[in-house]
């Protein structure tokens, strides 16, 4: 049972990467407190799966690749001719192979660099106007302890995750004079099945840098999410929320 209960009534939502993993539980959380959700992911049986699961006439969803920008775009003024865009949460990543930089597949690196990073840009770029002509917006970009520490043989994934942790402190910035709050959450890793991309090895070492000695639990990131999105958010914006169970302590 959710602990705190946010009010989203009269507010929609866009989640990227919302078909599994912390856009899913977000998805159903947003719900389940009053938002219309529409729910953006590039794999239609997944996305399938869990519209049928959350069940809910407040939501929606489309097949969307992030990392291109006109499937970005289309999809924005789609939903703009209906309503505003209130909340976007850029959720949407992948982790990659693992491997020594000098040893990454190039196109397999781009990949993973165009989803984490570029794809938290276009969306950004998409939206941002509606939210700019409204005076009202709440962003959060996933990022990742990766993109503060940097982990080994994941230069991808870091590279990217700081990237959209610059990102979100740079546009963080340009909308600080609006009703507009950009902000960005780096979570340790969590019981999700980004794990099963990952070898035991990688996440046993990622295990082993957590003092608190166990993997994030998906319901404690959402929350943190809730709030961030959430009217009750009026000053933090540009800022970077740790939650990693005392791994990063900056």
């Amino acid at each position: 049972m959710d602990k705190i209960t946010f009010n989203f009534e009269n507010r929609t939502a866009v989640i990227t990467g919302g078909a599994q993993g912390f856009g899913f539980d977000i998805a159903r959380r947003f719900l389940n407190s009053g938002a219309k959700v529409i729910i953006w992911d590039n794999d239609p049986v997944k996305l399938k799966k869990s519209i049928k699961e959350l069940n809910n006439t407040n939501l929606t969803s489309n097949v969307v690749d992030v990392s291109k920008l006109k499937e970005v775009e289309n999809c924005t003024n789609e939903i703009v001719e209906k309503s505003n865009i209130d909340i976007l949460i850029n959720n949407a990543g992948i982790t990659g192979p693992t491997a020594p930089l000098w040893e990454y597949d190039l196109e397999k690196w781009k990949k993973v660099v165009d989803i984490n990073l570029m794809g938290t840009f276009n969306c950004c770029r998409a939206i941002v106007p509606n939210m700019i002509k409204n005076n009202y917006g709440r962003i959060v970009n996933v990022a990742s302890v990766a993109g503060k520490d940097g982990n080994a043989n994941a230069s991808a994934y870091s590279a990217g995750k700081a990237g959209a942790i610059g990102l979100t402190k740079s546009l963080g910035k340009e909308l600080a004079d609006k009703n507009i709050a950009v902000n960005a959450i780096t979570p340790a890793g969590a019981k999700t099945r980004i794990l099963d991309q990952m070898t035991k090895e990688h996440v046993q070492r990622m295990l082993s840098k957590v003092p608190r000695g166990r993997f994030l639990e998906v319901e404690e990131f959402t929350s943190l999410v809730c709030w961030l999105s959430s009217e009750e958010n009026t000053f933090s914006t540009a800022a970077v929320f740790d939650i990693s169970g005392g791994r990063s302590t900056y």
